[in-house]
Protein backbone atom coordinates (compact mmCIF):
# COMPACT_ATOMS: atom_id res chain seq x y z
CA UNK A 1 0.00 0.00 0.00
CA UNK A 2 1.53 3.53 -0.83
CA UNK A 3 1.53 6.08 1.56
CA UNK A 4 1.21 9.05 -0.87
CA UNK A 5 -2.00 6.89 -2.33
CA UNK A 6 -3.15 6.09 1.32
CA UNK A 7 -3.18 10.10 2.52
CA UNK A 8 -4.21 11.34 -0.63
CA UNK A 9 -7.39 9.22 -0.11
CA UNK A 10 -8.06 9.73 3.27
CA UNK A 11 -8.05 13.64 2.45
CA UNK A 12 -10.87 13.64 0.62
CA UNK A 13 -14.34 14.77 1.65
CA UNK A 14 -16.19 11.82 2.59
CA UNK A 15 -13.69 9.10 2.59
CA UNK A 16 -13.20 9.29 6.17
CA UNK A 17 -16.31 8.53 6.55
CA UNK A 18 -17.49 5.88 4.65
CA UNK A 19 -14.14 3.92 5.96
CA UNK A 20 -15.67 4.74 9.47
CA UNK A 21 -19.00 3.38 8.19
CA UNK A 22 -17.78 0.56 6.18
CA UNK A 23 -16.66 -1.82 9.35
CA UNK A 24 -20.05 -3.31 8.11
CA UNK A 25 -20.86 -4.17 4.73
CA UNK A 26 -22.91 -1.43 2.63
CA UNK A 27 -24.14 -0.27 -1.08
CA UNK A 28 -23.07 2.59 -2.98
CA UNK A 29 -26.65 3.28 -1.96
CA UNK A 30 -26.36 2.31 1.46
CA UNK A 31 -23.64 4.44 2.24
CA UNK A 32 -25.27 7.76 0.22
CA UNK A 33 -27.90 7.52 2.08
CA UNK A 34 -26.38 6.78 5.73
CA UNK A 35 -23.78 9.77 5.60
CA UNK A 36 -25.83 12.25 3.69
CA UNK A 37 -23.41 11.94 0.37
CA UNK A 38 -24.63 12.29 -3.08
CA UNK A 39 -24.57 9.08 -5.08
CA UNK A 40 -22.17 10.03 -7.86
CA UNK A 41 -19.92 10.92 -5.14
CA UNK A 42 -20.28 8.27 -3.51
CA UNK A 43 -19.61 6.12 -6.24
CA UNK A 44 -16.34 8.38 -6.66
CA UNK A 45 -15.44 8.07 -3.63
CA UNK A 46 -15.54 4.37 -2.88
CA UNK A 47 -13.53 3.88 -6.44
CA UNK A 48 -10.68 6.09 -4.61
CA UNK A 49 -10.92 4.12 -1.11
CA UNK A 50 -10.53 0.74 -3.47
CA UNK A 51 -7.90 1.86 -5.27
CA UNK A 52 -5.91 2.86 -2.33
CA UNK A 53 -6.87 -0.44 -0.74
CA UNK A 54 -8.59 0.77 1.87
CA UNK A 55 -11.73 -0.97 1.03
CA UNK A 56 -12.68 -3.96 -0.64
CA UNK A 57 -15.28 -5.39 -2.86
CA UNK A 58 -16.86 -7.79 -0.16
CA UNK A 59 -19.95 -9.50 -1.72
CA UNK A 60 -22.61 -9.04 -4.39
CA UNK A 61 -26.12 -9.40 -2.76
CA UNK A 62 -29.13 -9.40 -4.22
CA UNK A 63 -30.84 -6.17 -3.97
CA UNK A 64 -34.84 -5.66 -3.10
CA UNK A 65 -35.58 -4.93 -6.47
CA UNK A 66 -33.41 -8.50 -7.46
CA UNK A 67 -30.48 -6.80 -9.00
CA UNK A 68 -26.84 -7.83 -8.00
CA UNK A 69 -25.34 -5.13 -6.15
CA UNK A 70 -21.53 -4.52 -4.79
CA UNK A 71 -21.20 -3.99 -1.00
CA UNK A 72 -18.16 -2.85 0.37
CA UNK A 73 -15.85 -3.41 3.62
CA UNK A 74 -13.18 -1.56 4.78
CA UNK A 75 -9.79 -3.42 4.84
CA UNK A 76 -8.02 -2.50 6.95
CA UNK A 77 -8.42 -1.38 10.97
CA UNK A 78 -6.16 0.94 11.54
CA UNK A 79 -4.03 3.77 9.70
CA UNK A 80 -1.93 5.42 11.68
CA UNK A 81 0.03 8.57 10.37
CA UNK A 82 3.23 9.80 12.09
CA UNK A 83 5.75 12.87 11.21
CA UNK A 84 8.85 11.71 12.56
CA UNK A 85 11.17 15.18 11.68
CA UNK A 86 10.97 15.42 8.26
CA UNK A 87 9.87 12.20 7.58
CA UNK A 88 6.51 11.26 7.05
CA UNK A 89 5.33 7.50 8.11
CA UNK A 90 2.22 5.37 7.51
CA UNK A 91 1.27 2.43 9.22
CA UNK A 92 -1.45 0.61 8.05
CA UNK A 93 -3.09 -2.78 9.53
CA UNK A 94 -4.96 -5.02 7.65
CA UNK A 95 -8.37 -6.58 9.17
CA UNK A 96 -7.49 -9.52 10.08
CA UNK A 97 -8.24 -12.85 8.07
CA UNK A 98 -9.76 -14.62 10.69
CA UNK A 99 -11.93 -11.48 11.13
CA UNK A 100 -13.26 -11.58 7.98
CA UNK A 101 -14.11 -15.41 8.26
CA UNK A 102 -15.86 -14.17 11.51
CA UNK A 103 -17.54 -11.72 9.87
CA UNK A 104 -18.53 -13.98 6.92
CA UNK A 105 -20.23 -16.13 9.18
CA UNK A 106 -22.34 -14.14 11.50
CA UNK A 107 -23.87 -12.47 8.49
CA UNK A 108 -24.81 -15.52 6.91
CA UNK A 109 -26.74 -16.67 10.23
CA UNK A 110 -28.17 -13.06 10.88
CA UNK A 111 -29.56 -13.42 7.42
CA UNK A 112 -31.46 -16.39 7.63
Amino acid sequence: MESDRTIEALGNEYNPDILRAADEAYSAQEFSDMLDIPIATCYRRIEELTEAGLLELHDRVLSDEHRRTNVYRREVDEVVIRFDGNELNVQVTERPEVKNKLDDVWRTISNE
